[in-house]
């Protein structure tokens, strides 16, 4: 989310509002009103939402699920991230956020023999036909033309419409790029129908005037989208609409720890094209994280004007223009919403006193971005840091993430290492003993239960593997 927008501006390119989005337009979806007096998920005389928000952003700032903290001026909000006005993930929420696109592609293996991957450009060619979107304009070339409208000295430079009008647009969507290549990857799928493209990337938007810090000033925010372009035969596209609302929603309850906080609300823009926004209700009410839209054909017509011929895909025995159902979601609003569903706060078993609760990120199996924290006891260090590594080793080459806990410094005690790491949102801590050395027994915690039982180091990698495995399947 940060990693894009960040290379743009430090190669001394400005990004250019050509217009206000006056196209955008509005559906009327129903929302329902969210109750702010509870913190999702949770019952009665919890944690209230003002301090429930507070606590969050300092365990994802603190293990940095989030940047935007100490460093910055003035502290970064909620609201920050949500427009994709900031800084980006910290290692933690790259990692989240990684595991989040990986369980979106491979809830698509089941229709792999129709769908293809597809990739476009953050930018397209010159912009000048577009009187709207986003441009990427060096900044020099900016400087200049505005040198030359103000009758500065500098004469016979290019003028500000010529510099826009040779700038690439910025990419607001991904669908686009998507349908310019519908007609080459029809031949692959030897023209059947249904079919469909599918790709995940950055794309860019203005934030609405609402959320500006300066009336002066636009801001541009960015998010990390995906994209499922479906394309179907005009007689059943409103069943393909309604199975892959099932679908979404059905996927984006599957890894919460509080599903009923996602739901859905239809909606109908003013061409009466219908479609549907699933929502996650956080503490100050909803926020869209994904929209399905049935677009008809119009997009396609305007893709590829003049021969339609080469659109007709096959549906049956019949050769029709296909309607394109867009599945677009904000991938980075998700990683926000997934954050909230896991923010468990339970009373520390050691102490009564409220500022001592126990803070835990139960993040689904799939999406916690590490697995298992190797840490040491006591013991000669040498011999077990040793047995560590080659846990390490092992444990990465089965694709288990791993947080190299026996290479800090710093001495913490057991417990301070477990809220450490129930923060962390790590599923399991290993602890490397003498009696390691002596039988090949490891202790291991778990940070749903705080179950800690014996396990021979032998067994570890079939068990964790086996253990993430089945998460994919509940």
């Amino acid at each position: 989310m940060g990693g894009l927008g960040s290379t743009a501006n430090t190669a001394h390119h400005r990004l250019v509002p050509a217009a206000p989005a006056s196209g955008v337009r509005q559906g009327r979806a129903r929302r329902c009103l969210p109750d702010r007096s509870r913190w999702p998920g949770r019952a009665e005389g919890d944690t209230p939402p003002e301090e429930g928000l507070r606590e969050l952003l300092q365990v994802c700032r603190r293990w940095h699920f989030l940047r935007g903290g100490a460093e910055a001026r003035p502290a970064l909000q909620w609201s920050d991230y949500l427009s994709g006005c900031h800084r980006g993930f910290g290692p933690l929420g790259v990692a989240l956020r990684g595991n989040l696109v990986s369980q979106w592609w491979e809830s698509a293996l089941p229709f792999r023999e129709q769908v293809l991957a597809v990739d476009a450009p953050l930018h397209g060619p010159s912009a000048a036909a577009a009187p709207l979107g986003l441009r990427l304009v060096p900044a020099e070339a900016l400087r200049e033309a505005l040198q030359s409208t103000g009758g500065s000295q500098e004469q016979g430079g290019p003028s500000l419409e010529e510099v826009l009008g040779a700038a690439g647009m910025l990419r607001e969507s991904l669908l686009p790029g998507a349908l310019a290549q519908y007609t080459s990857c029809l031949e692959l799928v030897n023209r059947r129908l249904p079919c469909g493209l599918a790709q995940t990337g950055v794309c860019f938007h203005t934030v609405p005037e609402s959320e500006q810090h300066s009336k002066k000033l636009v801001r541009i925010g960015e998010r990390t989208t995906s994209l499922l372009a479906w394309f179907s035969s005009p007689r059943t596209t409103g069943q393909w609409l309604d199975y892959w609302l099932r679908q979404r929603l059905q996927w984006w309850r599957k890894f919460a720890v509080a599903p009923s906080n996602f739901s859905s609300s239809d909606f109908q823009d003013e061409k009466g094209r219908k479609g549907f926004n699933l929502h996650y209700r956080f503490p100050w009410g909803t926020e869209t994280i994904e929209t399905l839209k049935n677009l008809g054909d119009t997009e396609l017509l305007q893709m590829y004007p003049g021969d339609s011929s080469k659109l007709f895909g096959r549906d049956g025995r019949k050769n029709v223009i296909p309607h394109v159902l867009s599945v677009s979601g904000n991938l980075d609003r998700g990683v926000l919403a997934y954050l909230f569903d896991s923010l468990q706060l339970a009373e520390n078993p050691l102490t009564k006193k409220k500022i001592a609760q126990r803070k835990v990120l139960k993040l689904h199996p799939c999406l916690a971005p590490l697995k298992v924290a190797l840490d040491v006891g006591k013991g000669p260090t040498t011999e077990l840091r040793q047995v560590c590594q080659g846990l390490f080793n092992e444990l990465s080459e089965n694709r288990i993430s791993v947080w190299p806990g026996y290479l800090e410094t710093g001495q913490l005690s057991l417990e301070q290492l477990y809220t450490k790491y129930d923060e962390m949102s790590i599923l399991f801590m290993i602890l490397i003993t003498d009696a390691t050395l002596e039988n090949g027994v490891v202790q291991l915690r778990s940070r749903d239960t705080t179950m800690k039982e014996m396990m021979h180091i032998s067994r570890l990698t079939d068990f964790l593997t086996k253990y993430v495995t089945s998460a994919k399947n509940v």
